[in-house]
Protein backbone atom coordinates (compact mmCIF):
# COMPACT_ATOMS: atom_id res chain seq x y z
CA UNK A 1 0.00 0.00 0.00
CA UNK A 2 1.21 3.82 -0.16
CA UNK A 3 2.28 5.32 2.90
CA UNK A 4 5.00 4.70 5.71
CA UNK A 5 4.36 1.23 6.49
CA UNK A 6 1.92 0.38 4.58
CA UNK A 7 -1.64 -0.51 4.96
CA UNK A 8 -3.05 -3.82 6.42
CA UNK A 9 -5.19 -5.69 4.40
CA UNK A 10 -4.15 -4.32 1.25
CA UNK A 11 -1.76 -5.01 -1.37
CA UNK A 12 2.08 -4.69 -1.02
CA UNK A 13 2.19 -4.51 -4.88
CA UNK A 14 4.50 -1.98 -6.21
CA UNK A 15 2.87 1.06 -7.78
CA UNK A 16 3.67 2.72 -10.77
CA UNK A 17 3.41 6.33 -12.29
CA UNK A 18 0.93 6.07 -15.35
CA UNK A 19 0.21 9.45 -16.39
CA UNK A 20 1.51 12.67 -15.14
CA UNK A 21 -0.67 16.40 -15.51
CA UNK A 22 2.14 19.31 -15.32
CA UNK A 23 -0.80 21.43 -15.76
CA UNK A 24 -3.19 20.54 -13.10
CA UNK A 25 0.07 19.17 -10.93
CA UNK A 26 -1.60 15.65 -10.85
CA UNK A 27 0.45 12.46 -10.98
CA UNK A 28 -1.65 9.35 -11.97
CA UNK A 29 -0.39 5.78 -10.07
CA UNK A 30 -1.73 2.13 -10.68
CA UNK A 31 -0.82 -0.41 -8.56
CA UNK A 32 0.62 -3.95 -9.79
CA UNK A 33 2.67 -4.71 -12.94
CA UNK A 34 0.01 -6.34 -15.04
CA UNK A 35 -2.44 -3.09 -14.37
CA UNK A 36 -4.12 -2.08 -17.82
CA UNK A 37 -2.88 1.61 -17.11
CA UNK A 38 0.30 0.08 -18.04
CA UNK A 39 -0.12 -1.05 -21.45
CA UNK A 40 -0.34 1.45 -24.67
CA UNK A 41 -1.86 0.30 -28.04
CA UNK A 42 -0.05 2.79 -29.79
CA UNK A 43 2.87 5.12 -29.91
CA UNK A 44 4.15 8.73 -31.77
CA UNK A 45 7.47 9.80 -32.36
CA UNK A 46 8.21 13.14 -34.34
CA UNK A 47 11.40 11.53 -36.02
CA UNK A 48 12.94 8.48 -36.69
CA UNK A 49 15.91 7.83 -38.15
CA UNK A 50 16.37 4.95 -40.92
CA UNK A 51 19.14 3.00 -41.32
CA UNK A 52 18.52 3.30 -45.37
CA UNK A 53 15.75 5.39 -47.23
CA UNK A 54 12.53 5.95 -45.50
CA UNK A 55 10.56 2.81 -46.50
CA UNK A 56 7.33 2.84 -48.17
CA UNK A 57 4.37 3.77 -45.58
CA UNK A 58 2.38 1.83 -43.99
CA UNK A 59 4.52 -0.39 -43.20
CA UNK A 60 4.24 -3.56 -41.00
CA UNK A 61 7.13 -4.30 -39.38
CA UNK A 62 8.17 -5.18 -35.77
CA UNK A 63 9.73 -3.18 -32.63
CA UNK A 64 11.41 -3.11 -29.25
CA UNK A 65 10.67 -0.34 -26.77
CA UNK A 66 12.82 -2.28 -24.34
CA UNK A 67 15.57 -3.92 -24.17
CA UNK A 68 16.01 -7.46 -24.84
CA UNK A 69 12.02 -7.64 -25.31
CA UNK A 70 10.92 -9.42 -28.36
CA UNK A 71 9.57 -8.51 -30.99
CA UNK A 72 6.11 -6.90 -31.48
CA UNK A 73 4.42 -6.89 -34.43
CA UNK A 74 3.58 -3.29 -35.59
CA UNK A 75 2.52 -0.96 -38.09
CA UNK A 76 4.28 2.22 -38.67
CA UNK A 77 2.16 5.60 -40.44
CA UNK A 78 2.58 8.98 -40.79
CA UNK A 79 0.12 11.93 -40.40
CA UNK A 80 -0.12 14.82 -42.75
CA UNK A 81 1.89 17.04 -39.83
CA UNK A 82 5.07 14.20 -40.51
CA UNK A 83 4.19 12.50 -37.28
CA UNK A 84 4.92 9.03 -37.40
CA UNK A 85 2.60 6.33 -35.46
CA UNK A 86 3.02 2.98 -34.42
CA UNK A 87 0.15 0.78 -34.20
CA UNK A 88 1.19 -2.33 -32.00
CA UNK A 89 -0.91 -5.19 -33.03
CA UNK A 90 -0.99 -6.60 -28.89
CA UNK A 91 -0.95 -4.15 -26.03
CA UNK A 92 2.85 -3.32 -25.09
CA UNK A 93 3.98 -3.18 -21.38
CA UNK A 94 5.63 0.21 -20.17
CA UNK A 95 5.96 2.07 -23.05
CA UNK A 96 7.43 5.36 -21.89
CA UNK A 97 8.20 8.52 -23.71
CA UNK A 98 11.33 9.85 -23.70
CA UNK A 99 12.53 6.11 -24.46
CA UNK A 100 13.51 4.52 -27.62
CA UNK A 101 11.45 2.42 -29.99
CA UNK A 102 13.41 0.72 -32.97
CA UNK A 103 12.25 -0.95 -35.97
CA UNK A 104 12.91 -4.33 -37.84
CA UNK A 105 12.16 -6.61 -40.81
CA UNK A 106 12.80 -10.37 -39.76
CA UNK A 107 16.63 -9.30 -38.48
CA UNK A 108 17.29 -6.12 -40.21
CA UNK A 109 17.23 -3.12 -38.26
CA UNK A 110 14.94 -0.17 -39.88
CA UNK A 111 15.96 2.44 -37.59
CA UNK A 112 14.28 4.07 -34.67
CA UNK A 113 13.37 7.28 -32.76
CA UNK A 114 12.42 8.90 -29.30
CA UNK A 115 8.62 7.75 -28.35
CA UNK A 116 7.27 10.91 -28.04
CA UNK A 117 3.84 10.03 -26.28
CA UNK A 118 1.72 6.46 -25.69
CA UNK A 119 -1.76 5.68 -26.47
CA UNK A 120 -3.46 3.27 -24.00
CA UNK A 121 -6.67 1.63 -24.65
CA UNK A 122 -9.19 4.11 -25.21
CA UNK A 123 -11.66 2.17 -23.10
CA UNK A 124 -9.36 2.78 -20.29
CA UNK A 125 -8.27 5.90 -20.83
CA UNK A 126 -11.08 7.45 -18.80
CA UNK A 127 -9.76 5.94 -16.05
CA UNK A 128 -7.05 8.60 -16.32
CA UNK A 129 -9.95 11.58 -15.92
Amino acid sequence: GLGIGGLNGYSDDPWYVVAKDLERNVLVAAQGKNHPLLFSHSLTSHQIFWVNDEPVLPLTCTAKVRYRQTDQACIINKDEQGCYRVLFTEPQRAVTPGQSVVFYLNELCLGGGVIEQTQVDPERATELN
